[in-house]
């Protein structure tokens, strides 16, 4: 075998068509090795075999060799000879085959088996020296080539986005359109089934779920369960190896590629939900997998004053090195390898406020931000933020830096509450449904700065939301100590299937108006995939651990689903065909607030129909409320430069379960009213309304009513 010095650069394994270059960074290091890894001889007792290559080029304390010949498809690991003592942080031990933390592929999966660990299960005091070899998972050297035809991103503007989170396998795993072998795969998602569906709901951008390669929990496989969500990433360049159809030896990749490729000839986004804030290798009782065995002090955050121990902020175990300038490079190396290589369009980063950690505070400045900032190619792609974490100061919604979008938190709980007849939230409703302006407008950010949701793969789905009062996770083993603790009355406190046919109404009633709130604020909306459908999980609040029934899509709807699904669509296609449900810029109020049209861009009124006083926001029992949103006041500018005009609506909402009489406001609004929706079926699509008379509201409904576009006289 030929060896040559290679390069310190790029890191990982790089294929150039001849040969490839291996580059691992470790600065506590003694020895190196490369190992390439094969199949066995079917005469042969082992699974695989391995051949030894002595790294002895360093570089910086990156370690590099180059191998003429070597082609993709191949897997290797690295052994690392050097200090193992955790009391100084340092736990090196070259009988673990480590993966390399730039591999763009992985094959297989870890077993549980006890040499991948460092310390005996019985004396956990006691080295363990045993070889992790055949117990592992091994990185695999890629094409990097792909016809990617005329692929072009589809830069779709933020306000005009509609975000769906997925999840690879729950979206298509019984789609009865897609062929068996390519269901819960990358495959699934950009088949033309599955496209069509996501094209005739409206969306704009599909966020998936964590992609990168991630590790089965042992505690988790033990019990029969996995970690089915995926947040336990242990490759920040591959494809998770599970969601391939076509293969796990570089397969992945191509796979991922064609799903991306489909998607933008479609329109439609690709975001990736990663988690760069810890690793699966948890804390000091975890596997030793790959960068704990590399330089463990030098990736993850460990106690000052026990430095055998990690500081969490995650709740998974350990946390990365933020201030560390290899976790930084890290990280942009694998935000830009997927923008670049892989073609996705933006990232939403899990428990971000980890990332604002260089020390113990969550500093918006930190390294990690100003790196995105300065970035020519990641500051260019969607970036959102899941604005909090477990540490002290970590709920940090509103508090990002200009560049990034948010997880609204607020906005969830408080339309959640709203719906729900919760007392004093009125106000609390009106600035959420209109931006959140009091969220990010002090940074100069915009509306779209809220990804306004109401449920996430964490939590309930909205038709389990709607329906149980309690959480059902027995199906998890942990005694129902996990997910939510409650989930307050929406339904008098019958839970779950009923023959009550006026509950199933309401529940039903319950979903238009969540759905039709979410697309109808100001921000961005995400659904949460198969709410359209009414998903259910039976009530299980916390699906992490099910690879299974309780957390797939099922395809296989009843009437009162597809009427959801027809409802959904159409409030979405209202939201993409008028600017003043998507707007660029805050609303600046009413004509008597500095607004540019006589009647304003918004006006609220109390269902008397009189302009909302200050008296009627404090006012804890109100639980109706109706807003003009005045399409004639967009004054924005199109793409080609003239003012947007826009029809205008009048959305009324009555979260009580009485029935309210709204009377409309006077004719300088509209003389003429036409029925848009009632989610509770009592106004007719297209009966008019006029001025001044009275619109009957059924309980927990909402109604939305329409007027044409005309041009304003201002003063």
């Amino acid at each position: 075998m030929q060896i040559w010095p290679g390069r310190p650069y790029p890191l990982g394994a790089t294929y150039d068509g001849t040969g490839t270059n291996f580059a691992v960074f470790s600065e506590v290091a003694e020895r190196v090795e490369l190992c390439l890894i094969d199949d066995a001889s079917s005469r042969s007792k082992r699974s695989v075999v391995e051949t030894r290559v002595e790294m002895t080029e360093v570089d910086g304390f990156v370690w590099h060799t180059y191998l003429p010949g070597l082609q993709p498809g191949q897997r290797y690991g690295f052994r690392v000879h050097g200090p193992f003592d955790p009391s100084a942080g340092h736990r090196c031990n070259p009988n673990k085959l480590l993966l390399d933390p730039y591999a763009k592929a992985v094959d297989g999966q870890v077993d549980g088996d006890e040499s991948l660990f460092s310390y005996r299960f019985s004396a956990p005091s006691r080295r363990n020296d045993a070889d992790s070899l055949e117990h592992t998972m091994y990185s695999v050297v890629v094409n990097p080539y792909f016809d990617w035809g005329t692929d072009r991103p589809p830069h779709r503007e933020y306000h005009e986005s509609v975000i769906y989170e997925a999840h690879v396998k729950g979206l298509t795993q019984t789609h009865p359109g897609l062929p068996e072998e390519v269901r819960g795969s990358y495959a699934g998602i950009g088949h033309p089934a599955m496209i069509d569906h996501l094209v005739s709901l409206g969306v704009t951008a599909i966020e998936l779920m964590p992609v990168h390669q991630f590790v089965q929990d042992t505690h988790l496989v033990e019990k029969g369960l996995s970690n089915y969500w995926g947040y336990n990433t242990i490759g920040f360049f591959a494809p998770h190896n599970a969601y391939a159809s076509t293969g796990t030896r570089g397969q992945q990749v191509m796979e991922f590629k064609a799903m991306v490729r489909s998607l933008h000839e479609a329109g439609i986004e690709v975001i990736l939900d990663v988690v760069y804030n810890h690793t699966a290798e948890g804390n000091q009782m975890g596997p030793t997998l790959a960068f704990r065995g590399l330089d463990n002090a030098a990736y993850y955050r460990l106690v000052d004053s026990d430095r055998a121990h990690y500081f969490d902020t995650t709740g998974t175990g350990n946390s990365l090195l933020m201030r560390s300038p290899h976790v930084l490079q890290l990280i942009m190396d694998s935000l830009r390898y997927w923008v670049t290589d892989m073609h996705v369009d933006g990232f939403r980063f899990d428990l971000a406020s980890t990332l604002a950690r260089q020390f113990h505070e969550v500093d918006r400045l930190s390294a990690f931000f100003d790196l995105i900032q300065q970035d020519p190619v990641v500051s260019q792609v969607k970036l959102i933020a899941e604005p909090w974490d477990v540490g002290d100061g970590g709920y940090q919604v509103g508090g990002f830096p200009p560049l990034w979008t948010e997880w609204n938190g607020k906005y969830r709980d408080t339309v959640r509450d709203f719906w729900r007849g919760e007392s004093s939230t009125l106000g609390e409703f009106a600035s959420r449904i209109s931006g959140s302006s009091d969220l990010y407008e002090h940074s100069g950010r915009k509306p779209i700065a809220s990804i306004n949701f109401v449920t996430a793969h964490d939590g309930f789905t909205l038709r389990d939301l709607v329906s149980y009062n309690e959480k059902h996770n027995d199906a998890n083993g942990e005694g129902g100590m996990d997910g939510e603790n409650h989930n307050r009355s929406w339904n008098g406190g019958v839970e779950g299937e009923t023959d009550d046919l006026e509950v199933k109404r309401l529940r039903a009633r319950q979903q238009r108006n969540l759905m039709a709130t979410l697309l109808f604020s100001q921000g961005v909306p995400m659904i949460l995939h198969g709410d359209e459908l009414g998903r259910t999980q039976g009530g299980n609040n916390n699906g992490y651990c099910q690879d299974n029934e309780i957390s797939w899509v099922d395809w296989d709807l009843s009437e009162e689903q597809r009427e959801l699904l027809k409802f959904t669509q159409q409030v979405v296609h209202l939201r993409h065909d008028h600017p003043v449900f998507r707007r660029r810029r805050f609303f600046a109020g009413s004509s008597d607030h500095g607004g540019e049209s006589p009647l304003g861009d918004i006006a609220w009124f109390a269902p008397s129909g009189r302009h909302m006083a200050e008296a009627d926001w404090q006012t804890g029992y109100a639980r109706a409320v109706a807003v003009f949103l005045n399409g004639s006041a967009i004054l924005e500018p199109s793409p080609r430069g003239e003012k947007i005009v826009d029809d205008s609506f009048l959305l009324l909402m009555n979260a009580s379960h009485e029935p309210v009489d709204f009377t409309l406001p006077d004719g300088n609004y509209a003389a003429v009213w036409t029925v848009v929706l009632d989610t509770a079926g009592r106004l007719v699509e297209g009966e008019e309304v006029k001025a001044r008379k009275v619109a009957t509201l059924r309980g927990r409904s909402l109604v939305v009513l329409q007027r044409p576009a005309v041009e304003e006289t201002y003063a």
